[in-house]
């Protein structure tokens, strides 16, 4: 069983180095990626896919902390289409999911740490995303993943669809309308 778990945005917390320190930690072991060429290949990857977000975005990240304030997982998100924001042109799959992202433009990344998953803390960081998504009139949200990832069944069980995948089958584009 969890302990209480609350949801909070980033920007109410306090942000110092132990927050820093837990996010990367559950971002790191989160991530199919474990092992870089360099102390500068990690820090690529963390900022392509959670720094930028936490800088040029944090009004959309949210963070599920226990009682005690443990952070046990987090989300980051956009509302600003990734392919013609300019924002994001170091992600090349966005080019091939182009026709699909300006229904879809708003994107997200969730992690939960291995211990806590299972118990709906996922759902509730989407859900919290989705309603300010939709305050922010983004019409509809996106992820791209692996299409043989255990995740896609997570996310189609929080309302996305399969919307589209890159021609190699590799990727899937899932999608969840939010505006009519």
């Amino acid at each position: 069983m969890l302990a209480p778990v609350s949801i909070r945005r980033y920007l109410d917390v306090e942000r110092n180095a132990k927050l820093s320190r837990d996010l990367d930690a559950i971002f790191f072991e989160a991530s199919t990626r474990k092992s870089f060429d360099d102390d500068a290949a990690r820090s690529v990857f963390h900022e392509r896919w959670l720094g930028r977000y936490l800088r040029d975005d944090p009004e959309f990240a949210y963070l599920a902390m226990t009682a005690t304030a443990e952070l046990i997982g987090y989300l980051v998100g956009s509302v600003d289409d990734p392919l013609s924001s300019g924002k994001f042109a170091d992600i090349g799959y966005f080019n091939t999911f182009g026709d699909l992202t300006p229904d879809y433009p708003a994107h997200l990344h969730v992690n939960v740490c291995a211990d806590c998953r299972g118990f709906g803390v996922g759902a509730r960081l989407i859900g919290a995303f989705l309603e300010d998504a939709r305050r922010a009139d983004a019409r509809g949200v996106h992820v791209v993943t692996s299409a043989a990832s255990d995740n896609v069944r997570f996310y189609k069980r929080n309302g996305f669809f399969e919307a589209g995948r890159s021609a190699d089958d590799e990727l899937v584009f899932l999608a969840r309308k939010l505006l009519s």
